[in-house]
C-alpha cells in the first residue's frame, strides 16, 4: 500500500511518469529512503486486464490523447512503454558515445555531439540494470529460446557471413526469476506480457517501491506545468486529477520521465517571465534533436513453415553492423533483429490487403521476419514543439511532432533491407519485402546531455543546466541514438542518476 503524502510537503522527490526511466528511478530513490511521489497520467491495471489482443490493449494502455504530426507509439498507463515494448536490450558501444569525434559532422547536420559521459562509466549501471531486468545471456541467466523465426534468422545470417547472432539480451525471463515466472512462448509480447516474465515496472519497480514505506503512486493524474520560485528552483508540480481537478504537489526536486512528447510538453508548458521559452530551455534545446532511430522491416515467404507468430516476439539479434564502416556509404550502424508480426501487422507493412501484396497474408504460416533498428543522426528542425492555439481535452496545447528522415538514415535503411533480402534469399525464399517501419517508437532526444550548456538541456548525470533541482529522466537525454535499443540504456542512467541524487541530498547540496 502507498504511503500517502501531503500537498504541501517539500521534502519530496517528484517524478513524473512510470515508465523505465521514472519507475526505476522512483524505486532506486524510496530503496535509499528518499520519499517519493510518482505522477502516471494513466491508470494501473493489472495482469488479469492483459488479454493477448492488439486491439482491446491498445485501447486500455495507448496514449490517444490529440497530437499533430509523426505518429509516436507510446503508453499511457501505470508502466508507461515497458508494457509495449518487446524486450530487447543490447548496449550502446564505445564508439556510438563519441558519434561526432567518430563520424565528423555530418551533411545536411551541425547537431551531432558526443555524451558527455563514456561507455566505461555507464559498465557498472548496465550491469545493474540487466540483472535488475534479468537480461537473457547476462550474469547466470540462460539464454533466451530459440523460436522458429529465429532459427530462420540465424541461419541466413550464417550464409551470407555473419558471425555475430545471439538468442540472448532479451529482458524476458528465460526461466523462473526475481518473483516473475519463465517466458512460457506466449507471442503478443507487445500488448503486455500476460503472465509477468517481460520485465514491466508495473510489476517489479512499483511494487518494491510501495514495500519501502517512501514511496506513493498517484496514477490518473495529468502533470500539467512546474513551478518554481524567484531564485529559479523548481518548487512543485501542478496536476489534473482524474477529475480534472488542479493540484500542486510541492517537491524538493523534481524529475521528468513522460517520453520526448510529454517531457517536451511539460517543460515548454512551464514558461513564466523567467523562463519565458520554457523550463531549462535557455539553450532553445528543449524539443529538439527529437530521435527515433533508423528502422526497416523484412519479411519473406519461407519454402516450409515457420509460424513465425510462436513464441516470444523477438527472439535474437545480428551485431555484425553496429560499426561505423563508412566504406557502406552511411556512418553508424544498426542491429537487425528477428521479429514476428499478427495477420494485420503483416498485411499492414507491406500495405494493406490487395492483389499485389496478398502473398505474405495468405502464407502467414511460411512467413518469416526481422528488424532493424540504427543510427539516427540528431536533427535541430526534428522537433516537437506546442501548438499555438490547439488544446487537448485537459486544456493543454497539444504537441506538434516533427520528424524527418536524415540522408544517412535513408541511405542505411536500404543497407539493412538489401542484407535481410539476401539472409532470406540464402535459403530460398519464394517473396519478400522490406522497407521502411515508422513505428514511432525509440524516442530520444529532446532534452539531451551536453558538456556545453549550448548544445543541449541537461547535464552528464541528467540534470537540467539552468535549474539544478530539475531532472530529465527518460530517453529525452540521449545525445545521439546509437544503434541499440534504447531501454537498458534508460534504466541504466536512471539508477546512476538515482545514486547522483542520492548524493547530492546527502551532502545537503539538493
Amino acid at each position: 500500500m502507498s504511503k500517502q503524502y501531503e500537498l504541501d510537503d517539500s521534502s519530496v522527490v517528484v517524478v513524473i511518469g512510470s515508465g523505465a526511466g521514472g519507475g526505476t528511478l522512483a524505486n532506486e530513490l524510496a530503496q535509499k529512503g528518499i520519499d517519493v511521489i510518482c505522477l502516471e497520467a494513466g491508470s494501473r491495471l493489472t495482469l488479469a486486464d492483459v488479454v493477448n489482443d492488439p486491439p482491446t490493449m491498445d485501447a486500455k494502455m495507448g496514449w490517444h490523447d490529440k497530437r499533430i504530426g509523426n505518429m509516436v507509439w507510446v503508453c499511457k498507463t501505470v508502466g508507461g512503454t515497458t508494457m509495449r515494448w518487446s524486450g530487447v536490450t543490447p548496449r550502446i558501444q564505445e564508439h556510438e558515445f563519441r558519434a561526432l569525434s567518430t563520424y565528423g559532422q555530418l551533411d545536411d547536420s551541425t547537431a551531432l555531439i558526443d555524451w558527455p559521459l563514456t561507455l566505461d562509466e555507464l559498465l557498472p549501471y548496465y550491469e545493474k540494470a540487466e540483472d535488475k531486468m534479468g537480461v537473457s545471456g547476462t550474469g547466470n541467466i540462460p539464454p533466451s529460446a530459440e523460436t522458429n523465426n529465429y532459427k530462420v534468422m540465424a541461419a541466413g545470417a550464417k550464409r551470407v557471413g555473419y558471425k555475430k547472432v545471439s538468442s540472448a539480451r532479451m529482458a524476458i525471463n528465460p526461466v523462473a526469476r526475481a518473483g516473475r515466472p519463465g517466458c512460457q512462448q506466449i507471442g503478443f509480447c507487445h500488448t503486455g506480457c500476460a503472465i509477468g516474465a517481460k520485465w514491466s515496472t508495473l510489476y517489479t519497480e512499483i511494487p518494491a517501491a510501495e514495500l519501502t514505506g517512501h514511496f506513493e503512486l498517484r496514477a490518473n493524474t495529468m502533470a500539467v506545468r512546474i513551478n518554481h520560485n524567484k531564485k529559479g528552483k523548481a518548487t512543485g508540480v501542478v496536476y489534473a486529477d482524474a477529475d480534472g481537478t488542479l493540484h500542486e504537489q510541492k517537491a524538493r526536486a523534481v524529475a521528468v520521465a513522460g517520453n520526448v512528447v510529454e517531457t517536451s510538453r511539460i517543460l515548454l508548458n512551464s514558461s513564466s517571465s523567467r523562463f519565458p521559452g520554457g523550463l531549462a530551455n535557455s539553450s532553445d534545446q528543449v524539443g529538439r534533436n527529437y530521435m527515433r532511430h533508423m528502422f526497416s522491416a523484412a519479411l519473406a515467404v519461407m519454402p516450409k513453415p515457420v509460424n513465425f507468430h510462436r513464441g516470444a516476439r523477438q527472439t535474437g539479434v545480428i551485431y555484425d553492423e553496429q560499426y561505423h564502416k563508412p566504406e557502406r556509404g552511411f556512418a553508424g550502424g544498426y542491429d537487425i533483429e528477428a521479429i514476428s508480426a499478427d495477420p494485420w501487422n503483416t498485411s499492414a507493412w507491406v500495405g494493406g490487403w490487395g492483389p499485389d501484396n496478398s502473398v505474405f497474408p495468405q502464407n502467414y504460416t511460411h512467413v518469416a521476419g526481422v528488424f532493424s533498428t540504427g543510427e539516427d543522426p540528431p536533427q535541430a528542425s526534428n522537433r516537437i514543439t506546442l501548438h499555438p492555439t490547439e488544446r487537448d481535452t485537459h486544456g493543454l496545447p497539444v504537441p506538434v511532432i516533427e520528424y524527418r528522415d536524415h540522408a544517412n538514415s535513408i541511405a542505411m535503411r536500404n543497407h539493412s533491407v538489401e542484407m535481410s533480402r539476401r539472409i532470406f534469399e540464402s535459403l530460398g525464399a519464394t517473396d519478400f519485402w522490406g522497407g521502411d517501419a515508422p513505428v514511432g517508437c525509440h524516442n530520444m532526444g529532446v532534452a539531451r546531455m551536453s558538456a556545453n550548456p549550448d548544445d543541449g538541456v541537461t547535464n552528464r548525470w541528467g540534470q537540467t543546466h539552468d535549474i539544478d533541482n530539475l531532472f530529465i529522466s527518460d530517453g529525452s537525454t540521449f545525445s545521439t541514438s546509437g544503434a541499440a535499443n534504447p531501454t537498458l540504456t534508460i534504466v541504466a542512467l536512471a539508477i546512476r542518476q538515482a545514486d547522483h541524487i542520492a548524493e547530492r541530498m546527502t551532502q545537503k547540496t539538493l
